[in-house]
């Protein structure tokens, strides 16, 4: 079978979101015609949202076709509708609602748009005949296991919070539109994904913001916790390159011992990270040294629903798409360091 396909469409769902934003902008780099879908939800400031849509309108005056829709993935008849009319080659699906901590107090959001959106989105690439889905999941749902690097190739059922079991359902739900339907399908597990319009809920957003207006940073576990931190380009380098070639049917695969990232349908599942966890003193320093300012520091027990370390296994996808992230965290945290304090250089 050939997994190599040629692609003009692209639709993005989620593409107001962080990864989603930078994503366009690259794909519309390659002149590609990209078709964007959000809700521009509340869960985070939407200010931040329309900024980076912005970004990408800048980027569409000269760079292949952009096409936007503000509309949510739980809404399956203008979601089918968008499917159709465009009829992508890809469909990559980033729309979700994001957090750990959040799907503790909130989880009927986390069912809404992560299960039944994510069952809209497999049933528009089945009734439209989308030849490639890529979808994000997470190291999230790794949940409890100890045995570093985190591989694909291990069990992944026990996960300690709401946000990783819809995330490994819809790996679940993904491999079945792959067995019964022949949809290809590649869910991609991403690993604290950092850098430039990252979202305001995650470490380097809230520390840095609390460091620059001489506030507390909380510090979980006392700090005693690791994380395979991944800069935004790497991550995208590595949607891109799984864009290209489509997921396909294992030939060694044998159901007496499955592997569980691959599949007798066309079923693929892989690490996206960086392979080089950093522990969080260090990930602190690091901001302190680029904005120019210690934190204060409010060390913390471990929070419900967190792990202690991360820490992703990239055979896989290196030999899958030949994909290496290039991004060390020193340069990575001085990129999103520059960033922070030009967009937010009024607040404090």
């Amino acid at each position: 079978m050939n997994s190599k396909i040629n692609i003009d469409t692209i639709l993005v769902t989620g593409a107001a979101g962080f990864i989603g934003s930078a994503l366009v902008k690259a794909l519309l780099e390659l002149n590609l015609k990209v078709i964007g879908i959000d809700n521009l939800n509340d869960y985070y400031c939407t200010s931040l949202k329309r900024s980076r849509l912005t970004e990408i309108e800048k980027v569409s005056i000269n760079n292949g076709e952009w096409f936007f829709y503000e509309i949510s993935i739980e809404d399956n008849k203008l979601l089918l509708d968008i499917i159709n009319t465009y009829n992508p080659q890809v469909l990559i699906h980033l729309a979700a609602q994001a957090g750990v901590r959040y799907s503790i107090t909130n989880p009927s959001a986390y069912i809404q748009s992560n299960l039944v959106g994510f069952a809209n989105v497999l049933e528009g690439c089945r009734q439209n005949k989308v030849p490639h889905l890529i979808y994000a999941s997470s190291s999230s749902v790794y949940g409890g296991n100890t045995n570093l690097p985190f591989s694909e190739e291990q069990a992944v059922n026990h996960p300690v919070s709401l946000y990783a079991a819809t995330k490994k359902s819809n790996e679940l739900m993904a491999h079945t539109y792959s067995h019964l339907y022949d949809l290809p399908t590649t869910g991609l597990r991403f690993f604290t994904v950092y850098g430039p319009w990252g979202r305001p809920d995650m470490a380097p957003m809230i520390f840095a913001r609390s460091i620059l207006n001489n506030e507390p940073i909380k510090v979980f576990n006392q700090g005693e916790m690791q994380r395979d931190f991944t800069y935004i380009d790497d991550v995208v380098e590595g949607i891109i390159r799984c864009c290209f070639k489509k997921a396909s049917i294992d030939d060694d695969f044998n159901p007496l011992i499955p592997n569980p990232s691959t599949s007798s349908a066309p079923f693929r599942i892989f690490n996206l990270g960086n392979s080089h966890p950093i522990h969080l003193t260090y990930f602190i320093e690091l901001l302190e040294m680029n904005l120019g300012k210690k934190a204060i520091k409010n060390l913390l027990p471990i929070q419900p629903g967190d792990v202690v370390s991360t820490a992703a296994r990239m055979d896989l996808l290196n030999s899958w798409v030949e994909y290496k992230p290039t991004t060390s965290i020193e340069n990575g945290i001085k990129l999103f360091s520059e960033w922070y304090l030009d967009y937010f250089k009024n607040t404090f």
